[in-house]
């Protein structure tokens, strides 16, 4: 990325005029040889003082005159625009603050600094995902260089709104079921980035779930929100690889916090023996509730993000939330160097962290396995 460096036109010019000046003035003073002025029939001998002066004096006019209308790439560096990054996120800045600071620490690295190199625009859907198709046309009238879009339904509203515009996704579900995109390896269209769906993902965190507690052996709940685009085939995961380990999957349904009222009003009257809590803005949302819900009805809970377990949730597996957003840096970085998203591959996850509470095991009575701690990225004391 070429850097932006003030110009400095004004001195370098002032410099060689003052050159031209003074090489001007010297010649203003006449200075003859005797030798070739007095000698009779000499060249010298044909031409006056001022001739010669006012011959050098042209020169040094016509020399000052091409200095004044050189142009100015010749003296300083052409200003750098300064690019405008779009960023749309459907939850409040206050959920988002750890992701959006591994974001700028990404275009940090990468060389790019806020307010000197690019500028931010950030649109906050605060929960209501109705509010994405909006903000997402204030995006593109803003006339941002680059769009990154936060979740499927970000990509959505984004990709609604402008097929011109780079769109750059730091996590999506299913962007080739969502229709989003042609393929992971050639996207095809104008957006690219990373995905949070990885091949038996489902099937990893569920096997997991019944190696840290064995003795869950029937039913299962799983939360999740299925007005969020993408999250289908999440859950689909989850119910596909649960019967292998001899489980049985109840889908709950929360889109609100009314059907998660109804949802907790299930769980305690079917006692399921664990949970599964699918994450998008909502139950992002409600994740200290959530936490507070299982560790009440002593149920073993697994997340998909580590967020939950730092509010008190007993284990999380999945993706590495802030790597996925620091490694979107370098897709807007590729952008701005002329690439097209059409021709970037989109990432699935291929770091994960595994991420136990050792406090709230003791408070439900149990006990990781050795080999569940021996593998924890994690471990809260």
């Amino acid at each position: 990325m070429p850097s932006i460096r003030p110009i400095s036109c004004i001195e370098p010019r002032r410099s060689v005029i003052l050159n031209f000046l003074e090489y001007a003035s010297a010649c203003a003073e006449p200075k003859f040889s005797n030798a070739s002025s007095d000698r009779p029939g000499s060249v010298g001998a044909t031409r006056s003082p001022g001739d010669r002066v006012n011959v050098r004096r042209r020169l040094a006019i016509a020399l000052i005159g091409a200095t004044l209308t050189a142009p100015l790439a010749s003296f300083g560096q052409q200003p750098v625009k300064i690019v405008r990054i779009g960023f749309l996120y459907p939850a409040s800045p206050q959920l988002a603050d750890i992701q959006l600071q591994a974001f700028r620490d990404g275009l940090r690295e990468l060389g790019y600094l806020e307010g000197k190199d690019f500028r931010l625009e950030a649109r906050w859907g605060d929960g209501k995902l109705e509010r994405l198709p909006a903000l997402a046309a204030e995006l593109v009238e803003a006339k941002v260089d680059v769009l990154v879009a936060v979740s499927s339904p970000g990509v959505v509203a984004a990709h609604q709104a402008t097929r011109t515009i780079p769109i750059v996704m730091p996590l999506s579900s299913d962007p080739v079921g969502d229709g989003l995109v042609a393929s992971l390896a050639h996207p095809g269209g104008n957006i690219t980035g990373l995905s949070v769906m990885a091949p038996e993902l489902g099937e990893k965190r569920i096997q997991l779930l019944k190696e840290m507690f064995p003795k869950v052996s029937h039913a299962m709940a799983v939360l999740w929100n299925p007005a969020y685009v993408g999250m289908r085939a999440r859950f689909e995961q989850a119910q596909v690889a649960a019967p292998a380990v001899g489980l049985t999957v109840r889908s709950m349904e929360v889109r609100d916090t009314r059907e998660l009222d109804v949802a907790f009003e299930a769980i305690i009257r079917e006692h399921p023996e664990a949970l599964l809590i699918l994450v998008d803005p909502f139950t992002r949302s409600q994740r200290s509730r959530i936490v507070e819900f299982a560790a009440e009805q002593r149920l073993p809970a697994i997340y998909e993000s580590s967020e939950f377990v730092d509010v008190g949730g007993l284990a999380s597996y999945g993706p590495n939330i802030a790597d996925q957003f620091r490694r979107a840096a370098t897709y807007v970085d590729k952008i701005l160097r002329g690439a097209k998203p059409a021709d970037l591959p989109i990432e699935q996850p291929t770091k994960f962290e595994l991420v136990v509470n050792m406090r709230a095991a003791k408070a439900l009575g149990i006990k990781f396995p050795e080999s569940i701690l021996m593998r924890a990225d994690k471990v809260i004391e």
